[in-house]
Parts: C-alpha cells; structure tokens; sequence
C-alpha cells in the first residue's frame, strides 16, 4: 500500500508555523505588515484549495483592501489582540456582503445584508476574514461532504474525511491556511472536526459567546459558537478576548490563561457510549493512555457511568431530526423567501420523514432533553471534569457518511459514530477535543473532556497541562526540514506522504 498522502500550506513565508498569538505579536512588534500576513494566507489557500476544497467561497480582495488600510493606520494606541490574523468563518453564519447558503442548493447565492452577532463578537477581536468554509447541508452530517460539490478532505490523509461539521474551518487550520478560524456546535460540530483534524476544539457553556439567530428560536438551544486552533494558548486567548465584547453575568469568567496551573483534579472515565456500540480499539487505547498520563502528573481518575437516562441517543436523535423537518418546511422563513426544499439532500431529507413518523414522541422527549441539565449538574457535582472519546470509532474513508448513503445505513453509522459529543450539547456543559493519538493511517485521535456548567478553565488547564506534557504533533511538524527550501507553490510540492 502506497504512503498515506497528507496537505499543507507550511512554508518560509509571513506566517511560516505560527499560531494566531504569536501571529498577532509580529504584526505588533512591526515585524511583518497585515498586508503581508493576508497576501500569505491567500496564497497558502490558493495552494492547498484544489486538493483539500475547504472554502466555500472566498474574499480576497475585500482582506486586502482592509489589510492596507489597518497597516496605513495610526500605529499609536491600543489594539485587539489579534489585530490583522486572517481567519475564516464558516458558511452558516452572516457576514455583511458575504453569501451565506449553510452548506446547500436549497439556499440561494445571496449576499447577507448584515453580520450576523457572533461573528461581531470574533471579528471585533482584530481577525481579517479571508472567506466562508464549508460544511455539510445546515450542518446534520458529521462529514463535511455535501452532495453539490467534491468533500473536503482531510489534510493529514486526504482519503478521509475532515469531519464535520465545522469540516472545512478545521481542514484549512490544521493544513497551515490560517491559524484559527470559526466553527460552531449543535452535536459536536466543533469537536469532531478538531478531532479528525488534530486541532484544539472547545464547545464552551451554553450562553458563554453570544447566539446567533437560530440558536435563540430553538426549544431546547443546542448550539455553541467557537473556534478551531493548533494550539491551546490560541483558544484561551479567543475566549477571554470575547469577554471583552460580551461576558454572561451568569457563569463564572473565563479571564486570562497563560499556562497550567498544576492543581490536582479528580476526573470521571467513560470508555463506552449508552447507545450500545463499543468504543474501537484504536480510541479507547488512547483514552487509555491520556488516562495514565494524567494519573502520573498526579490527577485522579475514576470511571463513571454516563449521566443521562438511557433514552438519551433517541431523544437526541428525534431532536436532530425536527431541526430538518423544521428546515424543510420553513425554510422560505428561516433562510430566504426562495429557499428550495426540493433541492435538499438525502440526510436532511430522511432525517424530515422520520421526524414525521416519530413527532409523537416530541413532548416526552423534550421534556427528558430539558432534564438533562439537572441531571448533568448532579453527576459533576465531585468532579472536575470527565475524559471520554470524542468519537465511536476512529476517523472513516470519504464515502462512508456521504449522504448519498441510503438513509437507514447512513443513520446506524452515524449513531454508531456520533456517540459521545451529544451529551454537552443538550446539557449545555463545556467540552473540549484534544489530539492524543494516531492511526496507522496517520490520522489523529482524539479525547474529550467535559466539565462542570461553567468550568472552560478546568478545562482549559487540563488542555495546558497535556500540551506542555505531553505535545501532540501538527502537519507543521512534517513540513519543518522543508521550510528553509524555498517556496513552492505547486500542488505536488504541498502533498507529502507522512
């Protein structure tokens, strides 16, 4: 069998292997130009997008026009932090000028005529938008592989998937495009692409960044924004910047983070998901493992069973399967009066007919959804935090969860797949994804850990205290004997085998 052929931007250029922080600190200290930290990362999605189609559309012209006014303004003052960091965000959420179609034909090639409240929050922090990434139809599918347009592929082994369903934030990341860009989380759509992708993901609190639109119209608010990165001190740093624009009187403040504090947890262990499927070997293995590591940097551990009611996949499905139904018959409302349920694909479509079979289950199941929280809260209650998988099994082939699947195949698959990142969904409690392994394949594996409602620095310590540790190679590893080389821009030069 041939090498496993990965994809990465990594080169000797403004950006070279830096994160967002150390990003931000350069264009500070005058060391490089807005103007050229943006024409880098164009250049760098110009050079990957053929082979990893992450972006759903882009806007080039537009960053550079404010990269050369925000390098011919005063420099005196105080700034945002990350003033001048390209980003990208994903293609569900309104940015003013920008076509927002959520992954699908059924929305139509508009312009948005405002920005959406999050991405104020996210771009008030000084990122420079280069563009939309791409995600799978309204974001039900936990590939990122959407039936109108070729799947994005996952930069470490460009024969998987890249997750979903923030796919294409999460592959354009860990490829070296940009540093950090948005991903939102209504089943594990922050951490399952971090996952695949070997990147930082962390779903915080329900009510922690502000909601967009939908979030606020739905019974039970399952969804969280974010952001995706290759490094734990970038995510910290998002988070206690976007308390600056809007912090939750109601949960406790995240502030600043710098490192781990080594303070002792004692921290729950789940291996196997409620829904009957066992976790594969390779993920539990290195569940495992993080367990043993944090057991000798002195941490407690203690296997926990999970706190929910058994019913909890169902409910959870039938949930999931009234956000479609919803779609689907109100589209012309919610998304645009020419909104086309016709063109919708075959999980939004089958997720809709099963919701019509099953609506009668909605009220008992909302109501145990609902419940959920209390019952969270009191199994945390000894507890800072709880480490589990974050998928049933390892990252799969492209093709597994297309959704040209047969609908009852694809369903099982996902069931048997998404078993895991639900639960902080409809609990609204914190949880972060974490790379602390590889397949044979070379693609990460990843762990979550969930904390207490409130508790993203727990979290965020634990997530310190692994990366100095124990620190999980990035596709930038690969590239670094490379870097001195010169730059190359063809497609050959960027496909490596790892």
């Amino acid at each position: 069998m041939s090498a496993p052929q990965s994809c990465h931007s990594f080169r000797n250029d403004a950006i070279g292997c830096d994160d967002a922080t150390a990003l931000a600190e350069r264009v500070r200290r005058r060391e490089i130009s807005v103007t050229e930290l943006t024409q880098a990362a164009i250049a760098r999605a110009q050079a990957v997008e053929p082979l990893l189609h992450g972006l759903a559309s882009a806007n080039y012209d537009q960053a550079i026009r404010t990269a050369s006014k925000l390098d011919a303004a005063d420099q005196t003052g105080s700034f945002p932090l990350f003033r001048g960091v390209p980003t990208l965000i994903k293609d569900n959420t309104n940015v003013l000028d920008m076509t927002t179609r959520h992954g699908s034909l059924a929305v139509p090639s508009v312009p948005a005529s405002d920005t959406s409240p999050f991405a104020r929050q996210l771009l008030t922090q000084g990122f420079l938008c280069l563009g939309k990434s791409t995600l799978p139809e309204f974001g039900f599918n936990a590939t990122t592989e959407p039936a109108h347009a070729p799947a994005t592929c996952n930069p470490w082994n460009l024969a998987y998937s890249s997750g979903a369903s923030s796919g294409g934030s999460a592959a354009l990341v860990a490829a070296g495009v940009v540093p950090i860009a948005h991903a939102n989380d209504g089943g594990g759509s922050i951490r399952i692409p971090a996952a695949c992708c070997g990147l930082v993901g962390l779903k915080p609190t329900r009510g922690r960044l502000i909601d967009n639109e939908a979030a606020a119209s739905l019974p039970i608010n399952i969804i969280s924004e974010g952001v995706v990165t290759r490094s734990v001190r970038d995510t910290a740093n998002f988070f206690e910047q976007a308390e600056t624009y809007f912090r939750n009187p109601g949960l406790p403040p995240i502030g600043r983070m710098e490192g781990p504090s080594g303070r002792p947890l004692r921290i729950g262990l789940v291996l196997d998901s409620i829904n009957g499927h066992k976790t594969d070997d390779i993920t539990r293995w290195t569940v495992e493992e993080t367990a043993l590591k944090l057991e000798k940097m002195g941490h407690r551990i203690e296997p926990v069973p999970v706190p929910v009611h058994s019913t909890f996949p169902d409910d959870f499905a039938l949930y999931w399967a009234l956000l479609a139904f919803g779609i689907r018959a109100n589209g012309r409302k919610l998304l645009h009066p020419a909104f086309d349920k016709h063109k919708t694909d075959g999980l939004t479509n089958g997720l809709d007919r099963m919701f019509r079979r099953q609506f009668w289950r909605l009220p008992t199941a909302l109501w145990r959804l609902k419940r959920s929280w209390h019952d969270y809260a009191h199994a945390m209650a000894g507890f800072d935090a709880v480490l589990t998988p974050v998928l049933g099994h390892t990252t799969p082939a492209l093709g597994h969860l297309s959704p040209d699947v047969p609908f009852d195949t694809l369903f099982e698959r996902l069931r048997e797949y998404v078993s895991f990142t639900p639960l902080a969904n409809a609990t609204g409690a914190p949880a972060i994804s974490l790379p602390m392994g590889h397949t044979p394949d070379q693609l990460p594996v990843s762990v979550q850990f969930m904390g207490r409602h409130g508790g993203e620095r727990t979290l965020l310590d634990i997530a310190f205290t692994l990366e100095a540790n124990h620190p999980w190679p990035l596709l930038c590893d690969f590239s670094r004997n490379h870097l001195g080389s010169g730059e190359q821009n063809t497609r050959d030069s960027l496909t490596n085998p790892v």
